[in-house]
């Protein structure tokens, strides 16, 4: 059990967590949740051990691993699928010591426990999540270095769920995620075996896989049994009565302090005054819950409505490199009122499509027709590196609005959520969730027709991003948006688009479908993409030649090959052991053991025969 008794954390003199108690219990699937800045990731950094508490104590089974992700992403010539294996410490220490060990009672101990952990099915598991996470059997052999740093930080996320610590911390996890690869996380969450803690906004993770919401407010603790929506009803229902308490306590107080301003200087009265003078000291304030309302997203209305269709696209292709198209033959158009998700794993054209819609990337081929006056407004997360980070959101403002009046201008600033002294901080000093807000005033600054999110949700809090939801069916004109938030495209969407194998194409059916097939898909294969540290490399499929498809076998063949020699030498070593005189007379545990685990091996051995072999095959194709 996680045990957290009655602590106190303070960060630059500011009081996070106040004298708070909570109990978590083994195999608790927990979702943890408040607005930014409360002191979440704090509290994880005090669980780990990196931080004191001021008061209290947080304690944790001596015999528990504590798993988290890494803050850096990791780096280096290994394989994907080795940097996942290695995360098992144990095993990659039980196996280096299997190659070394000559004693058969340590050998016996040393395979028994490899049989306890199932560790030679682990090249198998790590695969799988990999593969979840959107990796292909061709990309899980590739160097580490050859991949971005958001497709690293999908390696560290799949090195921690394979380590499957009895603990597990994660800190928005899905802010590295496609939506296929949330949809994902959110099954394996729902499954994990031992106790999780994950800080999320994102909605329909905390309602399909967790059990519990433990939620920071104003300092304190308190865990809810249910989900999100769960923990949503009770804390409305806790609301209201508190309410109600606090208003009755506040008048029984008035009731009293009236008896004693009345009678205290009453000499036949003061024993009775200063009884309900005790009485006051005695009544612990009940402070009654109070809502903090989120700011208010909103988008300025387009001047003009644009008679439809505002886009029409023609048989369009358009990429990076004329010879090697990301999206080919798109023909599609968009109309003045449409509300339109784009899905699909990322590296299939969705930023691609959107620049072209945007008009920041010209067609390779085909037409582009667009509605005379069109004005498009495009926000996407990567742009808060063009902010200035020694200017303010009036400065920003300012800017834009070079002859109007200081009062227009700050009038500006505080209708994208800037008002008063927060117009003029710096960029630097800002929150991810408002620099996010800076930004999405900035773009919609001029009222555009159609307003183009490319994943506007990350560093927005729960409460931010249902402000958003608001925002975007409250807008006249058109939206096309990339999420990795189900809960934003189902509010918002009424259209489903799939950017995949170089198409677009219209979806039929809703979301509970698109992660049926995706959960089946990644359960099965993935395909193979491309993935580059840039946004060219991210943004096509590459045709793989025969050359090209023989490196990623020619490397899984030798993996089994030496998979094939590794495990046959411990084979022999348990056959030498087994074969040491009077050993089932003398020892029978010990032999039943070195039984046991000779099976395994020969199991593990079964299998990296027959992956060979399918190697071996699939070679022989591709060479011709």
């Amino acid at each position: 059990m996680l045990s957290i008794n009655d602590i106190s954390i303070r960060i630059a003199g500011r009081l996070l967590i106040d004298q708070s108690t909570v109990q978590i219990v083994p195999g608790a699937r927990v979702g943890f949740v408040g607005r930014n800045g409360v002191g979440k990731s704090t509290l994880f950094h005090a669980i780990r051990g990196e931080l004191p508490t001021e008061t209290g104590s947080i304690s944790i089974p001596p015999r528990w691993r504590v798993g988290s992700l890494a803050q850096e992403a990791p780096d280096g010539p290994e394989s994907l699928i080795d940097v996942v294996l290695k995360a098992d410490l144990e095993r990659a220490a039980l196996l280096h010591e299997a190659d070394t060990a000559h004693d058969p009672h340590r050998i016996a101990d040393i395979q028994t426990r490899l049989v306890d952990i199932d560790a030679h099915s682990a090249p198998a598991r790590a695969a799988a999540i990999l593969s979840g996470l959107g990796f292909s059997a061709a990309d899980q052999l590739r160097s580490c270095s050859e991949f971005s740093g958001g497709w690293r930080m999908r390696v560290a996320l799949a090195a921690t769920l394979f380590a499957a610590p009895d603990l597990l911390l994660l800190d928005e996890p899905t802010n590295y995620l496609d939506l296929e690869g949330t949809l994902w996380l959110e099954d394996h969450l729902a499954n994990y075996p031992r106790t999780v803690i994950v800080i999320s906004h994102d909605r329909d993770l905390l309602d399909t896989s967790v059990d519990q919401i433990l939620h920071l407010d104003r300092g304190k603790l308190t865990l809810y049994k249910g989900t999100y929506s769960s923990f949503e009803e009770q804390r409305a229902t806790r609301e209201m009565l508190d309410a109600k308490h606090a208003k009755k306590q506040m008048d029984e107080r008035k009731r009293l302090q009236a008896f004693v301003d009345r009678f205290k200087a009453k000499a036949s009265k003061a024993k009775q005054a200063q009884s309900r003078v005790k009485m006051l000291e005695r009544m612990k304030p009940v402070t009654a819950l109070v809502t903090q309302d989120v700011r208010e997203i909103t988008f300025p209305t387009p001047d003009k409505i644009l008679s439809p269709p505002i886009i029409a696209v023609d048989g369009v292709s358009v990429g990076y490199d004329p010879a090697k198209p990301v999206l080919n033959n798109v023909t599609l158009r968009i109309d003045d009122d449409d509300r339109i998700a784009l899905l699909g794993s990322n590296g299939n054209g969705k930023s691609t499509l959107v620049k072209l819609l945007a008009g920041k990337l010209p067609p390779f081929s085909g037409k582009v027709v667009r509605a005379d006056k069109l004005s498009v407004g495009y926000f996407a997360q990567h742009q808060t590196d063009e902010l200035d980070l020694e200017g303010s959101a009036y400065d920003h403002l300012r800017r834009l609005m070079p002859h109007e009046t200081e009062t227009k201008v700050r009038a500006r600033t505080g209708a994208i959520g800037f008002s008063g002294k927060a117009g003029d901080t710096k960029v630097s000093s800002l929150s991810g969730g408002e620099k996010a807000r800076l930004l999405l005033g900035l773009a919609t600054f001029y009222g555009p027709n159609m307003i183009i999110l490319d994943e506007p949700t990350n560093h927005l809090d729960i409460d931010s991003r249902a402000a958003l939801a608001e925002a975007i069916n409250d807008f006249p004109g058109a939206i096309i948006m990339v999420s990795h938030d189900r809960y934003l495209i189902e509010a918002c969407a009424d259209q489903l688009w799939v950017v995949a194998d170089r198409a677009v194409t219209p979806y039929d059916g809703d979301l509970d479908d698109y992660r049926r097939s995706v959960l089946t898909a990644r359960g099965m294969r993935a395909s193979s993409r491309d993935r580059t540290g840039n946004e060219r490399g991210n943004g096509r499929d590459k045709p793989q030649r025969p050359k090209e498809k023989r490196v990623p076998l020619k490397q899984k063949i030798s993996n089994a090959e030496s998979e094939i020699a590794r495990i046959t030498g411990i084979i022999e070593k348990i056959d030498a052991a087994l074969a040491l005189p009077d050993l089932f007379k003398r020892d029978p545990k010990q032999a039943t053991q070195l039984t046991k685990a000779r099976a395994s091996a020969a199991d593990a051995l079964q299998r990296a025969e027959d992956e060979w072999l399918e190697a071996s095959s699939s070679y022989d194709e591709a060479a011709g």
